[in-house]
C-alpha cells in the first residue's frame, strides 16, 4: 500500500511546548509542518530556524494557506478558543493543546462549529496513547486484577510560582489545578474504565496569596482567584467508585508520584504510571501471588513516543476518512468534568455528565509502526 499523502501543517504558539512538537512531528511522515506563527515574531523565526520549518508568518497569512490543512494551537489556554474558532471559520482541521476549553458553552461552540463545516477538531492530552496507559488499559482488559471496584488519583505540588516563568494564570479563572493537570488524569480514567455516571467536588483557597520566587516576576504577588485545592469522587457506569485529588498547595503529596494512579480490583490491584508521561511502567500485585511485592508488566509496545502522536492520530484518520482517538468529542466530556467539579463544590449538588463517553479503542504496536514509517 503505497503511503499516505502527508498532511501540512501550520503551528499557532511557539512557545515552550512547541519545542515538543516540532522534534516528535518529524517523527511521523503523515506529518509535514510547514509555517510557524506567534505573536512574538522573533520567536516564531527562532523556531523556524532551530527546527527547518519554511516559514514563520503572522495568523493571517497562516489561516489564509490554502494548503495547510490542520491548525495546531499551542497558544495559551485563554486563546485556546478565539484560534481554533478562527481556524475552524478558515476551513482549517484544528489539533489543540489542553484544555479544549475553559467553559462548557466554549466547548460546545468548537464541537458545533466544526460538525457544522465537517471539520475535525483534536485536542491533547495524547499522553494516554503512549505505552504507560495503554499497558495499564491492556492490563484491565486482561483480567488480571480481576473486576476494577475502585481507584485513587492524586496530583499534588505546592505550585506554578516557583519554577514558571509567568505563573500568574495558573491561579486565575480557567487555571487551577483541575484545567492545568486534570486533563491528563480525567482522559486517563476515562480510557480505564469508560464512561462516568456522575461526580462530586469539593474545592478550597488553601493558600489565597502567593509570591513569585522564579524569574522574572520573582517577588511579585498573585491573588488567586480560583480553587487551588479539588477533590472529587466519581462513579463510573461500570460500578468502580474512587476520588480524585488536584492540588496546588500541598508540599509534599504522600503518595508515589511515578503512580499517581492506583486501581483496585477484587483479585488484585494496578498501579498505572503518570498520565502526564508516555512511557512509565506498570505494577501489579494479586492476591493469588506469594508474598508482597509488585510485579512490573511488559509494556504493550516498545516505541518512545512524544506529544505529535495524538495529531499524528488525526492526520491518519484525515487520509483513511476514519475516526481517531483525541478527538473534540472525549475532550467535551473531559471538560464537563473538569468544570463539574468546580460546580459541585460551589453548589453542593451531584453532577451528571450531560453526553456519554465513548470508548476509545486501545493503539497496538503495528499501528503506531505504520505511522512511525517502519
Amino acid at each position: 500500500m503505497p503511503a499516505a499523502i502527508p498532511v501540512k501543517v501550520g503551528v499557532v504558539g511557539c512557545g515552550s511546548v512547541s519545542v515538543q512538537y516540532f522534534s516528535q512531528a518529524r517523527r511521523f511522515p503523515i506529518l509535514d509542518i510547514t509555517a510557524c506563527c506567534d505573536l512574538d515574531m522573533n520567536l516564531a523565526a527562532a523556531r523556524s530556524r532551530d527546527f527547518a520549518i519554511p516559514r514563520p508568518c503572522t495568523l493571517e497569512q497562516l489561516l489564509a494557506d490554502p494548503q495547510i490543512e490542520i491548525v495546531l494551537n499551542l497558544t495559551n489556554p485563554s486563546a485556546h478558543v478565539p484560534v481554533t474558532l478562527a481556524a475552524l471559520a478558515a476551513g482549517k482541521h484544528v489539533y489543540s493543546e489542553k484544555p479544549l476549553a475553559t467553559t462548557r458553552q466554549q466547548g460546545l461552540d468548537i464541537v458545533r462549529l466544526a460538525d457544522a463545516r465537517s471539520l475535525r477538531v483534536g485536542c491533547a492530552p495524547d499522553t494516554i496513547l503512549g505505552s504507560g496507559i495503554q499497558t495499564a488499559r491492556a492490563v484491565l482488559d486482561s483480567g488480571a486484577i480481576g473486576r476494577p471496584v475502585a481507584f485513587t488519583a492524586c496530583m499534588m505540588t505546592p505550585g506554578h510560582e516557583r519554577w514558571h516563568p509567568n505563573p500568574d494564570y495558573y491561579y486565575q479563572p480557567g487555571g487551577g489545578p483541575m484545567m492545568d493537570m486534570g486533563p491528563y488524569y480525567l482522559a486517563a480514567l476515562l480510557h480505564l474504565l469508560g464512561p462516568v455516571r456522575q461526580i462530586t467536588g469539593a474545592a478550597t483557597f488553601a493558600i489565597p496569596r502567593r509570591t513569585i520566587t522564579s524569574q522574572p516576576k520573582s517577588g511579585q504577588r498573585i491573588e488567586v482567584r480560583t480553587p487551588d485545592h479539588i477533590c472529587g469522587t466519581m462513579l463510573f457506569d461500570s460500578g468502580v467508585l474512587g476520588t480524585i485529588v488536584m492540588s496546588f498547595a500541598s508540599a509534599f503529596g504522600d503518595y508515589d508520584a511515578q503512580f499517581p494512579i492506583t486501581i483496585f480490583g477484587t483479585d488484585g490491584a494496578m498501579r498505572a504510571p503518570d498520565p502526564n508521561q508516555f512511557t512509565n511502567p506498570v505494577k501489579i500485585r494479586r492476591l493469588k501471588d506469594s508474598g508482597d511485592s509488585w510485579t512490573t508488566i511488559d509494556p504493550v509496545f516498545p516505541h518512545d513516543l512524544g506529544r505529535s502522536i495524538g495529531l499524528a492520530d488525526m492526520a491518519t484518520a484525515i487520509r483513511a476518512g476514519s475516526p481517531f482517538r483525541c478527538d473534540a468529542h472525549r475532550a467535551m466530556n473531559v471538560l464537563d468534568l473538569m468544570v463539574g467539579f468546580l460546580d459541585s463544590a460551589h453548589t453542593g449538588q451531584v453532577h451528571i455528565p450531560p453526553e456519554p463517553y465513548q470508548p476509545m479503542q486501545p493503539m497496538n504496536s503495528d499501528e503506531i509502526a505504520v505511522m512511525l514509517g517502519k
